[in-house]
């Protein structure tokens, strides 16, 4: 079997067995705007220099060598009563996928479930970062149940959001956070998972960018409760405001109505 480094320039170098799926069909770039830089058979050989010239070229590294990420006699899924674990990190998950379809497995209920392409679409659909380490995702056995069984196409996420929240202040709770800390000492961390934000878009590095905004949404969470409010109550309020804002769009930012005004006003003040 062949492995291709590939070099998408300014962009990323990565490493493929199928250069027309992973690059053109998954990633959007036609022959001409990528370039092959080294061919083997050899995994362990490529999977060591993807890292050395990703590091020479200044790109993101991949904390997983390509090699571990596709060893699924290694890197088995693991299943509890409640959901099915992969081995891999969400943004990382759709390769993943494509390299152990028709993979089986069998949840403690007795259900098996087989990987194809229509279910692995809805693996992608609704799987979920794991709060607990960032190489892990997840889906809910129940519902993915449910989806083969034709019951519905998706998961609502509302109940799964506010219990998420649920699961954050337990965390922060048993670390001692809402004991020892208070809302200056959350502001700090806020402005400092923002700084991480800003690293990751500069970078075009998408596991941080999600990293970062997945880890403000914790900061968040705890700085409401530590202010005497739940993040939920928050994000009501502030949907009610824009719920039925008017506006547009000016330089990439959206102005509310009254603003917007105000601005035009401005500008013609300025003429």
């Amino acid at each position: 079997m062949k492995y291709f480094i590939y070099h998408i320039p300014g962009k990323k170098i990565g490493v493929t067995r199928n250069l027309d799926k992973r690059v053109t069909q998954q990633q959007g770039y036609a022959e001409e705007e990528y370039e092959v830089l080294f061919v083997s058979d050899d995994i362990d050989q490529v999977s060591k220099l993807e890292i050395e010239l990703q590091k020479s070229y200044g790109y993101p590294i991949d904390r997983i060598e390509y090699k571990n990420l596709f060893k699924s006699n290694t890197m088995k899924i693991n299943v509890t009563e409640q959901t099915t674990t992969f081995p891999v990190h969400i943004l990382q998950l759709k390769e993943y996928l494509g390299s152990v379809m028709g993979l089986s497995w069998v949840i403690p209920q007795g259900d098996r479930f087989t990987l194809s392409g229509r279910n692995a679409e809805w693996i992608l659909n609704n799987a979920m970062k794991s709060m607990y380490t960032e190489d892990r995702c997840y889906i809910y056995n129940e519902a993915f149940k449910k989806y083969e069984q034709g019951m519905f196409a998706k998961v609502e996420p509302q109940e799964e959001d506010v219990a998420k929240f649920e699961l954050i202040r337990k965390w922060a709770e048993e670390r001692g956070i809402y004991k020892s800390g208070d809302k200056k000492t959350q502001y700090v961390k806020l402005m400092e998972e923002s700084g991480e934000l800003a690293q990751a878009i500069l970078k075009n590095d998408d596991v941080e960018f999600v990293d970062a905004i997945g880890d403000m949404v914790v900061v968040l969470t705890n700085l409401a409760h530590l202010g005497g409010y739940k993040i939920e109550e928050c994000i009501d309020a502030a949907y009610t405001q824009i719920a039925n804002r008017k506006g547009k769009m000016e330089n990439g930012t959206f102005v509310k109505e009254e603003a917007f005004s105000n601005y035009l006003k401005s500008k013609t003040e300025t003429l």
